[in-house]
Formats: C-alpha cells, sequence, structure tokens
C-alpha cells in the first residue's frame, strides 16, 4: 500500500487529533514541546504512523499496530533527519520508550542515558563519551566545584554564587548555557561572566555543550510544563552532568535558591536529592540581595525593559553594566525593550 507523507501543522485540528489519538494507543502524551510534526496518511486520509520535533531532538514516534512491520518508522525518522540537514542540524537527540529504543538502534542511534521510562539517544557512536573525555583535560588536583548558569545577563546574584565557590574550593568549574535561546546571545552572555570572574584565578569557564540544560537534555527548563515532564527532564539532565562531573573530578555543584521560577526550584529540589547519591554535593545558597532586594536576572530584564537604569544598575557588577551602557547593547536591549515576556519560568 501506498503512504502519503505530510507535515502536520499543530493549526491542523483533524490530523493532530489522529496524532493524539494514535499516540495514545502506544501510551504516549503529545508533547508540549514541538516545532514540527510529520505523518503518513492512507488513502482515505487516515493517519498509520507520525513524528516530531523539537530544535535537534526527535520524539513522538508511534506506528498503528495494524501497519508496524512496514518499515514506516524508517520513512519517518529518514524525513525528520532530512529536514533537521536541511537546517543544519546534524547531531540529533531522540526521545522513546526504553523498550522501543532498540529500533531506533537499528537505525543509527546509541542510547546515552534511561531514565523513569526514557531512552535518551543521539546519532554519533560514543559523542557524549567523547564530550567527557574532552573535559578531562581541565581536570584539576584539588577539591572541584561546578556551577551551571544562563547568565541572562551576569548579574551580582551570579558574581556572589561563583565568589562563594571560589572561595569554598580549590577549583570551580562554571559553565555557560551555550544554547541561543535567550534575550542575550551566547557570545555576550559568555563574554560578561569571563569579565565579572577574571579576578577569580581558580575558575575554569566552560560551555555547556548540547549534554547541559539544552533543548535535548532539559527543554522544559525555558518553558512552563507539567511538574512530570519536569522531573523527567530533570533526572536525564542530572544522569549526564553526573558522568560529566566524574570526569572533571567534580564533588560539589553550587546553585542559587529560585523563589520565584517553579521550573529552577523544582530543578534543585531534584538536585538536592539526587546529586548526593551520585557522589556530588548539592550547595543551594539564599538568594543574593542588594539593599534588600532579591537580584534576579528576570528582574533585571523587567527594568531594562522598563527603562528604569536606576533600578538596573544595583543589580549588575561593574563589566555587565559596562556593556548594558555601551552601543554595542543596542541589538539586545532592543529586543529586551520589544519581547512580549522576559520573565525566566
Amino acid at each position: 500500500m501506498a503512504y502519503t507523507l505530510s507535515p502536520i501543522p499543530h493549526t491542523d485540528e483533524r490530523s493532530m487529533a489522529q496524532v493524539r489519538a494514535l499516540l495514545e494507543k502506544e501510551n504516549i502524551t503529545l508533547d508540549g514541546h514541538l516545532d514540527y510534526t510529520c505523518g503518513l496518511f492512507d488513502d482515505n486520509w487516515d493517519l498509520v504512523a507520525t513524528g516530531s520535533a523539537f530544535g535537534p531532538t526527535l520524539r513522538c514516534f508511534a506506528v498503528d499496530h495494524a501497519h508496524q512491520g512496514e518499515g514506516l518508522l524508517n520513512e519517518i525518522l529518514t524525513h525528520l533527519v532530512e529536514r533537521q540537514a536541511a537546517k543544519g542540524n546534524f547531531h540529533l537527540f531522540l526521545y522513546t520508550k526504553p523498550e522501543t529504543a532498540k529500533f531506533f538502534a537499528d537505525l543509527g542511534f546509541f542510547e546515552i542515558a534511561q531514565v523513569e521510562g526514557l531512552s535518551f539517544l543521539e546519532n554519533r557512536r560514543g559523542g557524549f563519551a567523547r564530550f567527557c573525555a574532552g573535559l578531562e583535560k581541565d581536570r584539576r588536583a584539588g577539591a572541584s566545584a561546578a556551577i551551571v548558569m544562563n547568565a541572562n545577563p551576569f548579574t551580582l546574584g551570579h558574581l556572589h554564587l561563583v565568589e562563594r565557590a571560589a572561595a569554598e574550593n580549590d577549583w570551580v568549574h562554571l559553565f555557560v548555557l551555550s544554547e541561543d535561546v535567550s534575550l542575550f546571545p551566547f557570545a555576550v552572555r559568555k563574554k560578561l561572566v569571563a569579565e565579572g570572574t577574571a579576578h577569580l584565578s581558580n575558575v575554569v569557564l566552560h560551555d555547556s555543550g548540547p549534554y547541559i540544560i539544552s533543548a535535548a537534555t532539559f527543554p522544559s527548563y525555558f518553558l512552563k510544563d507539567e511538574d512530570k515532564i519536569i522531573r523527567t527532564h530533570a533526572a536525564l539532565d542530572l544522569a549526564l552532568f553526573s558522568s560529566i562531573a566524574q570526569s572533571l573530578g567534580i564533588t560539589r555543584r553550587y546553585v542559587g535558591e529560585e523563589p520565584a521560577s517553579h521550573v529552577t526550584s523544582l530543578y534543585n529540589a531534584i538536585m538536592a536529592r539526587e546529586l548526593p547519591a551520585r557522589g556530588v554535593d548539592c550547595v543551594i545558597l539564599p538568594r543574593f540581595e542588594t539593599a534588600g532586594v532579591p537580584v534576579s536576572a528576570s528582574t533585571l530584564r523587567k527594568a531594562i525593559q522598563a527603562g528604569d537604569w536606576d533600578a538596573v544598575r544595583p543589580l549588575v557588577p561593574e563589566t555587565t553594566w559596562a556593556y548594558l551602557r555601551s552601543p554595542a547593547a543596542g541589538p539586545v536591549l532592543e529586543a529586551i525593550r520589544t519581547a512580549g515576556e522576559v520573565v525566566h519560568y
């Protein structure tokens, strides 16, 4: 039988209803984070197979039981991979149920980790192992800690966290989230972190790559979502982080308290519970305040959006302030001023 492969716009209610129904037959809930969905339809335009993507990750695959064994999964996957290649994405990740992981392994994907009924794969053999091995050159003798930050942008709160970790450990491995999904571009965020911590000789700066709080490992970090999905993404991210910690000899991870962010607060709670079992202490510092006001990058961006520079100045170190008041910051400030929402969940 010949089938028609077609993109499925998320506004196409009839086709999306078929997608949901087909996924439910396989005990899969339609992911809330999708930017593309496709399907194979029979002559009656009934859906027989589907697959989706979000950024570089492929997910939500299902094939109708009556049509399994016809190679339809391969056809869906090939289409999604070719579409990603056309966009310049060649390093791909895939979510599936553990019991179906072997099918994707036969199609060129390799399992990185498995957590809470979720198998996480990539299309590069040993990709994560090579990433960890590449970090080993930066391993240092002595007590080593880690900090992971988006720094959107770098504030006095971030600086306080780094200075505290630097004072309590021989080395601090500071990972800056390298995906460009924030109002401040990665190049700017990394520059501000580097300048803001230049006085600390025991800080080693790293790009986070695709394996730490990325669209692949933790898409719900940047979006509202159900707690169950946040917990699953957090468990996956921490499973990978524990391997990264072993490569660098990290025995502590420092995080800031996040009372205003449900996602980050939940992630912190999961870290506090899970990391010690993996040999890493989790140190959660109270929110840093200046003049009795909690310092938050979200608060800072709101002040920038409102043009309230008197509120901005007390929240940032000299290096960030110098950038914000320079001509180079013009495009970023304009993006913030015109953004509909600047608060990070």
